[in-house]
């Protein structure tokens, strides 16, 4: 129960004020006028006014609410080191036990931090305490507690920030004075030219209880397809490696530090840097023959590439053509074989003959000059072909035939189809789930084409068929380099959206990018990725079977992952390691030996760039909380000796009090809150007895006076 007087004056607020005012002047007149009554006058008075400010007795039938608790435990990886994993769990049982022989206390157990796929880096416990803080009425949260280690990243710079007035106190796990080493990776660059290098700068970190600074400290090195390097620095001293970047694609390199003696983990002695290989940019060669619809095609998927630089020529006047224009008149410039085709040929990554005919433009030494670029130079050549490819001046009639995957008949397929993927183009990166394919016997949803050359494949993969199942796209591997042949000139009525068009852009680059050796496009890859401890292998291949993958470790063991069917022409595997590390892949392929390489272990460069326990950094929010930070071990050995030993304070529940921590105790807030479940009013002067009271009051006061 709980009692109360409310007033609900009968006049409105001013009146009933002026009221008291006139009131208070007459009675101190009479008082000083000293007349007979003046003091039964005055009562009579505040009788009226008690009258008319109708006092109600409030009586309210209340229900308390229990306080709220809230214990955040911190479950980051850095909380995993040492004995802190044993130690958490001994103070969480004590701290249940003690705040469970609190009455009227509701607690809130909330994991935070807990790693995971979707997690941010590093500890962020306020940010798990803001969650939990959603259904908590703030006039019922008696205190956080928070059992971690200190590192936390996520300390709101002020109290007001937390948005609740209760006390913040820490239980410290770990001892303060631990020991740890870490390599700190200054600069490192996200990409290098293939073929060259840049440095790295890393140094050697200390924290917690200093060890011998001025002792030397090796470092060991470790790149792909080179020995371990080992190089001698010292604690807080940059030092510059070199990184080279012997392919495109993800190059690593991974620096080790040794383990000092009392050292908390090695567990963040070790530095990954992943950097992508970049290949300059692709130079390549269009030579286009007779203008035709589908010209530009090609000019304008090369032009819109910025990785690519073109040099495009169209040969719009064959020398055998001969129509009276003066020569001083003409404004076309000399096509410049000697140039383009025997001293800069091996300038180019790719050459491409757009419907070009042999009409005696190019001697025939430049093909012999071309196909030795392909074989002996690893150079790529496409040939996208016409009508041109069919006939006495095909370029399969010139020396540039033993580097042509198929043998044209003389025959032009001219009807209306649709291009159909094959088996090995559903497989194969460059046709791989193009757009609108469809499914295996499912008709393309791409628009039609309508002419095609009609060939005999020698050697290469056919990935696409067109009209009477012919050959339209083959791809093949010729000496060192690449040879691409398409049989139809009709790609540009998908660029035009004929009948809906079609992936022309996704599949002419992809081509294009192939040819130039990309290797995301790379038919047959080995590709080694991980997360934490867990490494997952993916082969991509044409064949039907693929051999067993071995995985070699960073102490030289060696395993074997069997990879099991995961889509067209992809494997994966996946194994648990228990070293952190990197571990190289390597698996037989028809073309030699595949190898990849992934970095296993710490995935959380934040968390785990500073593990000794700490009370600084929640320090200012405790302090400003008026909460406290205690430590549960007094140091690392009696730790060690006995993880389950833990020291928690005292808990008691204060009301009104601003400090709530002291030496072994702690204090949560008793915020007495409630629920008002009922209310009864009672009028306190209104009635008989209120009119019986003023009238006796007034006439007393006459009485008085008329003595």
């Amino acid at each position: 129960m709980n009692w109360s007087i409310d007033f609900a004056p009968m006049l409105p607020g001013p009146f009933f004020w002026a009221a008291g005012i006139i009131a208070a002047l007459l009675t101190g007149y009479l008082l000083w006028r000293r007349s007979r009554g003046a003091l039964l006058r005055a009562a009579a008075i505040a009788a009226v006014l008690l009258a008319l400010a109708n006092p109600t007795l409030r009586e309210e039938q209340r229900e308390s609410l229990a306080n709220v608790a809230i214990v955040i435990v911190d479950e980051s990886a850095s909380q995993t080191l040492g004995d802190r994993k044993a130690q958490t769990a001994a103070v969480k049982q004590d701290l249940e036990a003690k705040l469970g022989k609190i009455p009227n206390l509701q607690v809130k157990w909330i994991p935070a931090s807990r790693p995971g796929d979707n997690t941010s880096p590093g500890t962020h416990l306020f940010a798990d305490l803001n969650k939990a803080l959603a259904d908590t009425p703030p006039d019922r949260l008696a205190g956080v507690v928070m059992i971690t280690d200190g590192e936390v990243h996520d300390v709101p710079k002020t109290a007001s920030q937390l948005g609740f007035d209760a006390p913040v106190h820490a239980l410290i796990t770990g001892a303060p004075d631990e020991f740890d080493r870490r390599i700190e990776v200054l600069s490192a660059p996200r990409y290098g030219i293939v073929g060259q290098s840049r440095d790295i700068e890393v140094a050697v970190r200390e924290t917690g209880k200093k060890g011998s600074v001025a002792e030397p400290i090796a470092l060991r090195v470790r790149r792909e397809g080179r020995p371990d390097e080992q190089i001698t620095t010292m604690v807080g001293k940059p030092v510059k490696i070199e990184m080279p970047f012997p392919h495109s694609g993800q190059n690593i390199l991974e620096v080790e530090l040794d383990t000092a003696p009392g050292e908390l983990t090695p567990a963040n002695n070790r530095a990954v840097i992943a950097a992508e290989g970049v290949r300059e940019n692709l130079r390549v060669l269009l030579v286009s023959g007779e203008p035709h619809a589908g010209e530009r095609t090609w000019r304008n998927l090369l032009k819109s590439d910025a990785a690519v630089d073109l040099v495009h020529f169209t040969i719009l006047r064959p020398p055998e053509k001969h129509d009276g224009t003066p020569i001083n008149q003409l404004s076309l410039i000399a096509f410049p074989t000697r140039e383009l085709f025997s001293e800069k040929i091996n300038d180019f990554d790719l050459i491409i003959f757009d419907r070009y005919q042999h009409r005696g433009l190019l001697q025939l030494p430049y093909y012999d000059n071309i196909a030795r670029y392909v074989e002996e130079h690893g150079g790529a050549l496409l040939v996208a072909a016409g009508d041109d490819y069919a006939g006495n001046l095909s370029l399969f009639r010139t020396p540039l035939s033993p580097v042509l995957p198929a043998v044209p008949t003389g025959r032009v397929l001219s009807e209306p189809f649709k291009a159909k993927l094959t088996d090995d183009g559903r497989k194969h990166p460059v046709t791989q789930g193009l757009t609108g394919a469809g499914a295996k016997n499912a008709q393309p949803t791409w628009g039609r084409w309508f002419r095609q050359v009609e060939v005999q494949p020698e050697h290469g993969r056919t990935l696409m068929d067109g009209a009477e199942n012919e050959p339209l796209l083959i791809l093949d591997h010729k000496g060192k380099g690449r040879v691409a042949l398409l049989t139809s000139d009709q790609a540009w009525l998908w660029a035009r959206g004929y009948e809906g068009g079609g992936p022309h852009s996704d599949l002419l680059r992809r081509l294009s990018h192939w040819l130039m050796k990309e290797p995301d496009l790379e038919e047959e890859r080995l590709i080694a990725s991980a997360r934490g401890l867990h490494l997952t292998l993916e082969r991509r291949s044409m064949e039907a079977k693929v051999a067993p993958v071995t995985v070699l470790g960073p102490g030289g063991e060696t395993s074997q992952v069997v990879l099991e069917p995961a889509g067209n022409g992809i494997w994966r595997g996946s194994v648990d390691v228990k070293i952190p590390g990197l571990y190289k892949a390597q698996t037989e392929a028809p073309e030699g030996e595949l190898t990849a390489v992934a970095h296993a272990g710490i995935d959380d460069p934040i968390e785990m760039s500073e593990v000794t326990a700490t009370d600084a950094k929640l320090q200012p929010i405790i302090d400003a909380t008026g909460g406290g930070a205690f430590w549960m071990s007094s140091s690392a050995e009696s730790t060690r000796a006995n993880p389950s030993s833990v020291a928690v304070p005292r808990i008691s529940m204060l009301s009104g009090a601003k400090v709530l921590a002291g030496s072994g105790w702690l204090g949560l807030k008793d915020r007495q809150a409630f629920v008002t479940r009922g209310v009864k009013l009672t009028p306190m002067f209104t009635g008989f007895g209120a009119l019986a009271a003023l009238l006796l009051l007034v006439s007393l006061a006459w009485w008085r006076e008329g003595k």
